[in-house]
């Protein structure tokens, strides 16, 4: 029988990063918070926190915390008067950025409870529920891990945009392989490939892109904008400045569609349901069939 007034001191010092604010949010003393926590490590024979500063949940810690995030949700679904110790249900989920920027956050308003987004790469947001540490995931990846469900939402459409300006510079005669070793791309992080997908797209050969890091949507699309580097940009987000002139397709004729799926935990479909069907209803509008 797992002691959840422990896993709620837990929950809260990963969330908040330290022991003195979990116990401010649970209005306990950190003493009270340090003896839950020694309890449940001497019980399970496991360290589940990284005492930092800033405190961070071990492997095991956090798929402990996502167990009692489960159960609250569980049990929110069966009466609103039913709630387990320690405070509301909580739903953590992996999305990608550029989900979350575009047609993602509306959804959230399926399900009263309270949420704890991941953001990753598109390419990797299948990995946090591999590693049990969420609900659900946006991801490009078809194939669901044992004990999930996979549903198709549609295409994402990239198009590979730059300055009329910055074209001009550095693509004069148009997008070659040179071109590109010299142009300066924007890239979100280290796992973001969507450039390199796209310079394969186009020159039929896989070519290191040099650009600059910016790792979140808006500031990602700007940067485009100001002429910093070309990047690629989901359409309904360049919709404006496309209208507008401000930013061109480096090939028009070369578009970069992302299929985008939603895994999610089979145990927990039938509590996720309503957000589930806000899902696939928001994905039917804003991406491409």
């Amino acid at each position: 029988m797992m002691d959840y007034a422990a896993l709620s001191a837990l929950a809260e010092i990963i969330r908040r990063g330290s022991f003195e604010a979990a116990a401010a949010a649970l209005g306990v003393t950190p003493s009270a918070v340090s003896q839950r926590i020694k309890g449940l490590e001497e019980r399970l024979g496991q360290v589940l926190i990284h005492r930092g500063p800033p405190a961070t949940g071990t492997e095991t810690g956090l798929r402990l915390m996502q167990h009692l995030d489960q159960v609250r949700l569980l049990e929110s679904t069966l009466a609103a008067s039913l709630r387990p110790a320690g405070g509301p249900a909580v739903l953590r989920l992996a999305v990608n950025a550029d989900s979350l920027a575009t047609w993602f956050l509306p959804v959230l308003t399926a399900l009263p409870l309270l949420y704890d987004l991941v953001v990753d790469d598109q390419d990797h947001a299948r990995d946090w529920l591999r590693q049990g540490q969420v609900s659900g995931a946006i991801s490009s990846e078809p194939v669901p891990v044992p004990g999930c469900d996979a549903i198709a939402l549609g295409n994402m459409r990239y198009l590979a945009l730059a300055t009329p300006d910055f074209i001009a510079r550095y693509f004069p005669d148009g997008v070659t392989e040179a071109s590109l070793r010299t142009a300066p791309a924007i890239i979100f992080n280290a796992k973001d490939a969507l450039q390199s997908r796209w310079v394969q797209l186009a020159t039929g050969r896989r070519l290191h892109v040099p650009g600059h890091l910016i790792p979140a949507s808006e500031p990602f699309a700007r940067a485009v904008e100001l002429g910093l580097g070309w990047g690629m940009i989901p359409e309904t987000m360049a919709e404006l400045a496309l209208r507008a002139g401000r930013m061109q397709p480096l090939r028009p004729d070369l578009p970069l569609d992302v299929p985008l799926y939603w895994h999610v935990q089979r145990a927990m479909a039938p509590a996720l349901a309503p957000l589930t069907a806000e899902i696939r209803k928001r994905a039917a509008a804003d991406l491409r069939p």
